[in-house]
């Protein structure tokens, strides 16, 4: 039982014991240490309907807790208005730093979700698209959520959806028609292949908004492709779909993401019409103007109509999305399923997520979307439709390109500056999404972002680093990592105690900032503790303590790093 279920569990039963009980009990770190470890205001929550002064109800509850004798509370005190704070002893925070260093990689994990079967949607690239930075931040905000929720015992799946029939298939197709001499072997580099598809695209997209007669001929062909009947086109089409999904296999290697499932658009499509068909004889769609919509309006007040089916038969992405729901619940009959996207979809997933209601309630309960904000540049919002874009790819890239030039007088080979470069600049890039509140927007900056000081992905690889550093030194002068009498000294000892807590709180909420910001405060206490002490000497008795602490952080940020999808490197 970690400290904070065991305190709460106290908490409960002094309440009982004062004939109280709370609905829901907080436990919060107090800013200053000197107020103790935890505090709750339990006692301020309670008051009114107790009929009590606050400050009495705590002074109550304080009395009844210290008669409980807790394990590692060394004192329980009252402060301010009515809070009740807790002290914990110098053997909670040894025997704290003693699991660090036994369970090594498995601290911070629990069994707290053990039986749940959990699926994360994420990622969700368009073959025929380029792989955007929208992209690039699902995959960073979904993959650390999965890891999160698996470390806490649940059995993760990881499912990815992929675009391949639709509007902007039809458009990249009209395009490749035209550019048949120009289109690439199957022998080019991939990378070449890839950039024609995109390069159709564009032109396509801008064709259909600005040429009024190319616009009904690529919407004959969605529908053809939807059809699929035409040998030719569904040739060329599957040459194409194929490219695009090697290409994306090899981006997901990079940013060392494995999918569990994948799900193609055509291949739930007919499954969302043929839905749709069906509860449109029950009543729950509506034809209008000959296209089939949903009034979510007559649900909820606070939703709207939307089209599933339009005028031309040709289903959109709200059939699609309800046939690959039902898809998902019937293949893997999750108790969670997280879906992944941008703050753009949240109206869309809204009304979807209603008609799902009514056609399959429990797969329905079971959905939760969510949504992340844009990653933005100096240039503003891009466009993959106009061609403005900085890619997923290209931005891994770039960033890359950047730290192998910091690390170019450094004592490596060639070769391991390059595996370096790779894994600092995924750091880089993934510490900078996942650092915000995942519903924000990011302005991204590019030299912050690699920076090897302050708040960055890079600096955290670094701090690890030298730790590892310093734990080679102390094998090499032979002095022993153990925990001594001053455990509990350091704010970094108590700031090690609150790992599992904070992965716990970013599990619950799908909010991985949690662990990021915890790993930078960690970060920073190790460096200025590093700064101004002697880690290292075998003529202190307090150096084992010390090494201990060292190698605790460093299996911390290792283990925090993880969670967010990072990996460090032997070097830097």
């Amino acid at each position: 039982m970690d400290i904070q279920t065991k305190l709460k569990k106290a908490i409960e039963q002094a309440l009982k014991a004062l004939g109280l009980s709370a609905s829901e009990i907080v436990l919060e770190h107090p800013a200053d240490p000197s107020f103790g470890d935890f505090a709750t205001n339990v006692a301020l929550s309670l008051a009114k309907s107790a009929k009590a002064n606050p400050r009495e109800l705590a002074g109550k509850i304080a009395a009844e807790l210290a008669r409980q004798n807790i394990g590692f509370v060394e004192k329980v005190e009252v402060a301010g208005a009515g809070f009740v704070n807790f002290h914990l002893s110098k053997d909670f925070y040894a025997a704290e730093l003693e699991t660090i260093l036994k369970r090594k990689e498995l601290y911070g994990s629990s069994n707290e979700w053990r039986g749940r079967k959990i699926l994360v949607e994420y990622t969700d690239p368009n073959p025929f698209k380029v792989f955007h930075i929208g992209h690039l931040m699902s995959n960073a905000i979904g993959e650390a959520i999965a890891r999160l929720v698996a470390s806490q015992g649940a059995k993760v799946r990881r499912m990815c959806y992929q675009g391949d029939v639709g509007l902007h298939v039809a458009k990249a197709l009209w395009s490749i028609q035209r550019n048949i001499e120009r289109m690439p072997s199957k022998r080019a580099p991939l990378s070449e292949r890839t950039a024609f598809l995109g390069d159709c695209y564009v032109e396509g997209s801008n064709a259909y908004e600005d040429d009024p007669a190319a616009k009904p001929e690529i919407d004959q062909l969605n529908k053809s492709i939807f059809e699929g009947r035409d040998r030719k086109l569904m040739k060329l089409y599957k040459v194409g779909r194929k490219w695009s999904l090697a290409h994306f296999e090899e981006i997901y290697k990079k940013l060392g993401t494995k999918f569990d499932y994948y799900v193609l658009e055509s291949e739930v499509v007919h499954d969302g019409v043929a839905l749709v068909e069906e509860y449109l004889k029950k009543g729950i769609f509506e034809r209008s103007e000959g296209a089939i919509v949903f009034k979510g309006e007559r649900f909820d007040p606070k939703l709207h109509t939307r089209v599933f089916v339009n005028s031309m038969g040709v289903p959109t992405y709200e059939a699609k999305e309800l046939g690959l729901n039902t898809k998902k619940w019937k293949k893997v009959r999750a108790d969670r399923s997280i879906v992944i996207t941008a703050n753009e979809q949240s109206d869309f997933f809204r009304v979807v997520l209603k008609a799902l209601e009514q056609i399959e309630p429990e797969a329905a309960k079971a959905t939760e979307h969510v949504s992340h904000g844009m990653l933005r540049f100096a240039s503003g919002k891009m466009s993959s439709r106009k061609g403005n874009v900085i890619t997923g790819e290209s931005l891994v890239r770039d960033v890359e390109a950047m730290v192998a030039e910091r690390l170019k007088d450094r004592d490596m080979d060639e070769k391991r500056k390059a595996e370096v470069a790779s894994l600092v600049a995924v750091a880089a890039i993934k510490y900078s999404i996942l650092k915000q509140v995942t519903s924000s927007d990011i302005i991204y900056d590019f030299e912050k972002s690699i920076s090897f000081e302050g708040d960055s992905g890079p600096y955290l690889l670094y701090t690890a680093v030298r730790a590892k550093s310093i734990l080679e030194k102390a094998k090499k002068e032979r002095v022993k990592g153990k925990v001594g009498e001053s455990a509990g000294e350091s704010a970094i000892e108590r700031h090690l105690a609150r790992f599992p807590e904070t992965v716990s709180r970013a599990a619950t909420e799908k909010a991985p900032h949690h662990v990021a910001t915890y790993l930078i405060e960690l970060s920073s206490m190790f460096n200025a503790w590093y700064a101004n002490t002697q880690i290292v000497n075998a003529a202190d008795p307090g150096s084992p303590q010390k090494v201990a602490v060292t190698a605790a952080v460093r299996i911390v940020l290792e283990n925090g790093l993880r969670l967010l999808g990072a990996k460090v490197p032997e070097r830097m």
